[in-house]
This record gives structure tokens, sequence and C-alpha cells, in this order.
């Protein structure tokens, strides 16, 4: 497995500070880099990689070393310097902490986890040639299979990182499962739940009194043929962990909206506003920060990300935005050029506290905002039962209900507006925009009833027969 250390500092690391950081493990080991510059990595003197440092990144957004390491440690602006150890060599990880509290020595910053910040020098005194060399380069890959590549993650929270998503790349474009191996106390962001809900990549739960079991279905786990995969009963159906069925309801929520916009291919259009316009609606403010990984680094700025995603066409681009610490908000956004014009499909999730009232009464008026103002296709609203910080634990979790569904001007002229206007069901539209061009809001309930899933799967059915 590997071991994780962070460097958090006030100002960021120049060259010298990081020579000294990895002259933690004396004279005799090497220095290679990766990516560009991007990666430095400690080596043992046959060139085999011991740490891998990536470059600092500048935190610039209040409470994100909260959300993602947990309190007592430096907020915004704080560089962020993550070393990743391999612990298939007995020092690696002692190298790792001997980088890190150099650094925040020097720097008069901290390291995570705490305990593991030291600034000896470390020598290499295991016989490496009696260790096998690890089948991958990728920073990230602690077990790689012909099928699989595991990753090995004991922290609070794990999160999409930019070494996540490089190894989320490199897997899907080898036709490989990604596979995050962590205790029952680890939680996911939603990022990275989103990440391993297609199959065959899974979040594995290695529970010492229970064993293997994934922690997003509960499905009773075990290595075989180079992967994890299902354990069957005499029946061959799935076997449920006993420890995944248990969950206390908390009373806290979570909103939900998704929502699909299409806009012209036009050099004046900016992207991100429909996601800007839905935060101020249901948070008095708009997104906090954005970025292409976690931890979210850069203040929200939708000419930057339009710039980007201009950059990146005709390759689709994929973005996380993170509101405020004190009303948490996250939200996913997938920018893709088609034939169309240019589509952006986003996610939009806010939680609430057993004493806060989602603002349902809001969602009609956004739903009109979007759809003459922001190019909005469709939209589903949903409230369902979990956690207010928008973690992901290895429990059962209740699915969302169904509040609203929205079509826009454009989705209504391909169905027909009377056939929209009425489905064979105790169902009136509520119509937003101009009369010759409205769009239709369709109130499914408040998020208790989950009837509302029959509902809005006959009013699919309707809408497709168009």
């Amino acid at each position: 497995m590997t071991k994780d250390v962070i460097a958090l500092t006030p100002k960021m690391p120049d060259l010298r500070t990081l020579l000294a950081g990895l002259y933690a493990g004396g004279p005799d080991l090497g220095v290679n880099t990766l990516a560009d510059g991007a990666v430095i990595q400690l080596c043992a003197p046959d060139g085999r990689p011991l740490v891998s440092v990536e470059a600092p990144l500048l935190i610039q957004i209040p409470g994100e070393t909260t959300r993602l390491l947990g309190p007592g440690l430096p907020d915004s602006p704080v560089w962020w310097t993550e070393a990743r150890a391999s612990t298939a060599v007995a020092e690696g990880g002692q190298l790792a902490g001997s980088f890190a509290g150099r650094l925040a020595t020097v720097l008069n910053g901290s390291v995570w986890p705490p305990e593991a910040a030291s600034t000896d020098v470390v020598p290499l005194n295991s016989d490496i040639t009696a260790i096998p060399a690890p089948p991958t380069s990728a920073p990230a890959v602690d077990v790689l299979t012909a099928k699989t590549a595991v990753v090995i993650q004991d922290r609070p929270v794990v999160a999409m990182t930019s070494w996540l998503s490089d190894a989320l790349r490199a897997t899907t474009g080898n036709e490989r499962a990604l596979q995050i191996v962590t205790p029952p106390t680890t939680r996911l962001t939603l990022p990275t739940r989103t990440a391993l809900r297609g199959h065959p990549n899974r979040w594995v739960i290695h529970d010492p009194d229970y064993g293997y079991y994934d922690g997003l279905s509960g499905a009773a786990l075990h290595w075989h043929g180079g992967t994890f995969t299902t354990t069957l009963d005499e029946n061959d159906s799935a076997c449920v962990a006993e420890t995944f069925k248990t969950a206390t309801s908390t009373g806290e929520r979570q909103l939900i909206l998704s929502l699909h916009t299409r806009h012209p291919a036009d050099e004046d259009l900016i992207l991100g506003r429909a996601l800007e316009t839905a935060w101020q609606t249901l948070t008095g403010a708009p997104p906090a920060g954005w970025s292409t990984a976690e931890p979210v680094n850069l203040p929200w700025s939708t000419r930057q990300l339009t710039d980007l995603a201009r950059n990146r066409a005709p390759r689709p681009t994929w973005l996380i935005a993170i509101g405020h610490p004190d009303h948490p908000a996250l939200a996913t956004i997938s920018v893709t050029r088609t034939l169309a014009g240019i589509e952006e499909d986003i996610t939009l999730t806010l939680g609430y506290g057993q004493d806060e009232t989602p603002p349902l009464d809001t969602l009609e008026p956004l739903a009109k905002a979007l759809t003459t103002e922001h190019g909005l296709s469709t939209m589903l609203t949903s409230l369902r039962a979990a956690r207010q910080d928008l973690t992901v634990p290895p429990h059962f979790e209740t699915p969302p209900i169904p509040v609203s569904f929205t079509l826009g001007t454009e989705a209504i002229k391909d169905i027909g507006l009377t056939h929209a206007l009425h489905p064979p069901l105790n169902l009136t539209p509520v119509r937003l925009g101009p009369v010759g061009e409205p769009s239709l809001h369709y109130p499914l309930g408040d998020g208790t009833d989950a009837h509302a899933w029959t509902t809005l799967q006959q009013l699919n059915r309707h809408l497709r027969r168009a």
C-alpha cells in the first residue's frame, strides 16, 4: 500500500526548500520527474520511486482543508504539497513524513497527519533487490493486475485528487477497473462516488470484523482472478454485509439538481452561468471556487472556466465547483461540444442540517430563470436523507425522491407543446416564460413520498412517445 503525507504551508515551497525536503533520505537517493516536471520522485539507487511529490497547490477556498482533512489545520490561503510514499519499502512512509516535516519546519507550516511529521534523515536500509519492482509508475496505484488497478487509501475523506483522476483515466484507457480500498471509517466526496459508480469500478471496504464489501452497494467481496468480485450465496445471489445495512437517521438532507443546458457555439458564450444562477438562488451567494480536481483551489470565475473548456475543445471538460463552508454545496460540471452546440451536464448538491428546511419554494422561479436566460433543456430536482457535509459513508443511504421536473423551450419544440401539456396523470405542469415559447415545470411532490418515482417514470414514458 502507500502512505499519503501533506505539508500545508503559508508560503510556496521554492526549489531550495523542496530540495531540502528531498534530502530526507540522505545523499545516496536520486531524484526523477514525471508529467513534465509536475511530479518529483525520490528514488532508490536502482531508480525505483520511493516517494512521489506533486507540485504545490495554492488553496484559496475557505474551509477546503477542513472539508478534506478534518479540523485543526490551517485554512486558506495555504499551499498544499502532497507526498505519496510506497510502503513496499519499509522506509517509504518515514521518507514522506520527513519530506513534509522539513517543508513545514522551514516555512512555519503544518503536516497532515501530524504524527507523520519529522525532520530526521531516513537512511535506506532495506534490501531493494529483495523487493519486487512495482509493475506501474503511476503514483496512485498500489496493485496492478490485468483486470484492475487497486488504490489503497487510509484517509478520513477520499477526494477526486489529481492523483486519483490520473489513475482513473489510465485504467479507463487500458480497460481496467479502478478499485479503491479503505477502512470503514473513510468517506468519499461526491465527485469520487460519481467516478466509482460505474461497473467495474468499486469502493472496497476492508473491515476487520466483516471482511471486504462494496461501500456503495454493500455487496460482500473477495479477491479472485486479479480483482475484487462479488461473493455469491448458494442461490447465486449477492451477499450483503450486515454492517452496511446499519445506518442511523440524523435528519440531515441533500437537495440535488440535475440540469442539462445547451448553447449555440458562439465565441461570446460564457459557461457556468446556469450553475451560478442556481447557486445564488438557493444559497444567496455564488460558488466559492472551482477546479479540475480536489482540493478545489481557484476562486469562482465563469470566464476562466470558459477559457479552459474552450482551450480543451473538442475534448470534453470535467470540473468541480464548491460553496462557502457555512452552506455546504458542491457541483460537478461536464462540458461537451456536440453537433447541437455546447452542452453542460451539471449536478448540484446542497446539504441541510436537521433544523434546516430546503428551499423547495424557490425551484419554480429558478426553473423560469434557467429556461429563459440560460438555455436549460431539462432539470430534475430531488431530495434525499443524507449527510449535510455531502460526504458518502460506507453504509446504506435511501435513494433520492423526485421533487420536480422541468422541460426547456427547445425540448418542448421536439416533443410538441400540446402533448407535453397533457400527461395521462393527475399532474398539471406550470407554464413558464413567454406565451409563444413556454417551458414547463412539473411539480412531483415534496421529496417525502417515494411514489413520485412512479409518477416521474410515467411522465417520461409519455414524453418519449412524442
